[in-house]
């Protein structure tokens, strides 16, 4: 059975910048937990940020800009996280090959994970097309990648493979 690397925090670990999950309560995430197949990852966390920590935002595009060096992360404090951002995208992406998950369920909305959206770097709470930058690495390595508001979507597909 495929593995399923997936945010730690919509699996209730408080790994987010202000402490807490998001856990999902779905049907497809407990039957993949009790098959096993859950690989949990928190980039932020494996990037070497502390929980809590300032909330951060993509500065200047998205998650595939910063990994062509195009854009910056950066903490509404406005401390450059870039490089931690990146050595977290490199070991979700280290934690999928070692797994052999070619399926992601990641947090929409964050500049690590999200899948379709992020918010605009200017902390306004306004939200752009784009991912994040694990998401988008994790793409750009044949992963596929899909929000916690698509379960459906990423179950049919992990049992496709």
């Amino acid at each position: 059975m495929e593995p399923i690397l997936v945010s730690s925090c919509l699996l209730g670990r408080p790994v987010r910048y202000d402490g807490t999950g998001r856990p999902v309560a779905d049907a497809v995430v407990e039957a993949w937990r009790a098959a096993g197949r859950l690989v949990p990852v928190c980039p932020e966390v494996a990037g070497g940020l502390a929980v809590p920590r300032p909330p951060a935002e993509i500065v200047g595009g998205t998650g595939a800009d910063v990994l062509d060096g195009a854009a910056r992360v950066v903490a509404v404090t406005g401390e450059d996280v870039t490089e931690a951002f990146l050595r977290g995208a490199r070991h979700a992406l280290d934690a999928a090959r070692r797994t052999g998950a070619r399926v992601a369920v990641l947090k929409q909305g964050s500049p690590s994970c999200g899948t379709l959206r992020v918010h605009d770097g200017t902390f306004s709470g306004r939200k752009v097309p784009g991912e994040g930058v694990t998401a988008a690495l994790l793409e750009r390595a044949g992963v596929r990648v899909f929000g916690e508001d698509d379960l459906a979507a990423a179950a049919a597909y992990a049992d496709s493979l």
